[in-house]
């Protein structure tokens, strides 16, 4: 327990610069070590599971992925199709010539496709949502001259995230009683969920009263909302593939909290609801 909360404490601050105040570089290279690693870590578990995915194409792929977004240029998301579709194309061709076992081809191709969504584009999503004015009118801003709703609306995200794994787990540890789906994660409980989802939007509200008064805080509440309920699918989804594959954790590169990808597993979900959220805003507006 010490040396979980010492990791956190230690961790926080400069995330929390990286991700409100770092230049456009910086936050993209931490982005992509993420990715890079996120990738590194879910292949293993892949490989525990019995799959043999093609790792070299996915690394390259999931960079290109986050870089996309960064570049000053017109429907990036057009680029980041023809990324995914390359990765499909390529991963068909060399797992041809790489399988020896027919019977692993299609789970060769899966896995290294599915790893790149499940971690390089859903990351990905940060970038814009930190550099771009998406969502900025929809919650009721001042266009394009409010600088700092990129910033707003990451550290929404963190914190939101942040409060619902913190509350779901002391709620859950301190009065728990009913498992949530013990098949995939026993120490859940449905008691920490319900905290930690009502402490999401408590952490929201109290940061658009304080930090972000000029944003909509009925949307706020709403985008952290969506916020929480994801993240704690995105972290289910993570213990269930670790489940599948007999690991408990998916590495140790985090002391007292396991691997990089335990700590991002609900922003993989988070991150491009909040995107999806915001760009549907923006559309229908």
């Amino acid at each position: 327990m010490k040396l979980r909360i010492l990791t956190a404490l230690f961790l926080i601050p400069p995330v929390i610069y990286l991700i409100g105040w770092s230049p456009k570089w910086l936050l993209l290279a931490a982005v992509i070590a993420v990715v890079e690693v996120g990738l590194y870590e879910f292949f293993k578990l892949c490989q525990h599971a019995g799959f043999k995915p093609l790792s070299e194409p996915a690394y390259l792929v999931g960079a290109a992925l986050c870089v996309v977004p960064a570049m000053e240029t017109r429907r990036p998301e057009m680029y980041s199709l023809v990324l995914l579709v390359t990765l499909v194309l390529v991963t068909l061709i060399v797992a041809l010539t790489l399988t020896h076992d027919l019977k692993t081809y299609l789970g060769s191709i899966a896995t290294t496709v599915f790893g790149v969504l499940y971690i390089g584009l859903t990351l990905s999503c940060l970038v814009p949502l930190r550099f771009s004015q998406l969502g900025a009118r929809s919650l009721g801003l001042t266009g394009t001259a409010d600088v700092s709703a990129g910033r707003n609306l990451m550290l929404l995200l963190f914190l939101v995230v942040w409060a619902d794994d913190t509350f779901a787990y002391f709620v859950g540890r301190a009065i728990g009683q009913k498992k949530l789906f013990p098949s995939i994660s026993p120490r859940k409980t449905l008691e920490g969920s319900l905290a930690g989802f009502a402490g999401g939007l408590v952490v929201a509200w109290g940061f658009a009263h304080l930090f972000w008064q000029t944003a909509s805080l009925k949307k706020v509440i709403l985008l952290a909302g969506l916020i929480a309920l994801f993240g704690q699918l995105g972290d289910l989804a993570e213990s269930a593939m670790k489940r599948g594959a007999n690991l408990k954790a998916s590495g140790s590169v985090l002391p007292g909290h396991g691997g990089l990808l335990d700590r991002v597993d609900s922003l993989l979900l988070g991150a491009p609801v909040l995107w999806l959220s915001l760009a549907v805003m923006d559309f229908w507006r």
